[in-house]
């Protein structure tokens, strides 16, 4: 029964850090794109928050429910999908760290600039294009390392 629960608790984490990438680029592009700065600035400021809430926990609780559920499965570190997904794990990670830094200079940059009704400074729009750049490959990671987690035993087997 532990072994199902972490599981299921392995799984909805990574549902929830997938499914926010996702679903904060989608409204991040859509308010930048839309030209309306006070919505850019909301978007900003939700964007942060939804990073602190609930990517910042599942990025913990991947690694740690994944090391317990590898043990359960007697897993070895020297597994070539647990080597993989470990290695894309760490590469993800550290494009999401710079993103984070981006996000907050984003979001104050936003909230400054309409506070002082000036317009957004470039800055912000190339922040923003590095943003989506370190997305690219942090999204393919997941990708990956979610096709790992599923088929491991009919790849390497």
């Amino acid at each position: 029964m532990i072994y199902l629960t972490l599981k299921l608790i392995h799984i909805l984490s990574a549902i929830i850090l997938f499914g926010l990438g996702l679903g904060t680029v989608f409204y991040k592009i859509m308010a930048d794109n839309s030209g309306n700065h006070a919505a850019i600035a909301v978007t900003s400021r939700h964007v942060v928050l939804a990073d602190w809430w609930f990517t910042t926990p599942t990025v913990l609780i991947q690694p740690i429910t994944g090391y317990v559920l590898a043990q359960q499965l007697s897993a070895s570190f020297s597994d070539r999908w647990l080597f993989w997904t470990l290695a894309l794990y760490a590469l993800t990670g550290l494009c999401w760290l710079p993103v984070v830094w981006l996000q907050i200079r984003m979001r104050d940059i936003a909230a400054d600039s309409l506070t002082q009704g000036q317009a957004l400074p470039d800055r912000y729009f190339y922040y923003s294009k590095l943003w989506m750049w370190l997305g690219v490959p942090a999204f393919f990671g997941m990708i990956t390392i979610t096709t790992l987690m599923v088929f491991h035993n009919s790849l390497w087997s």
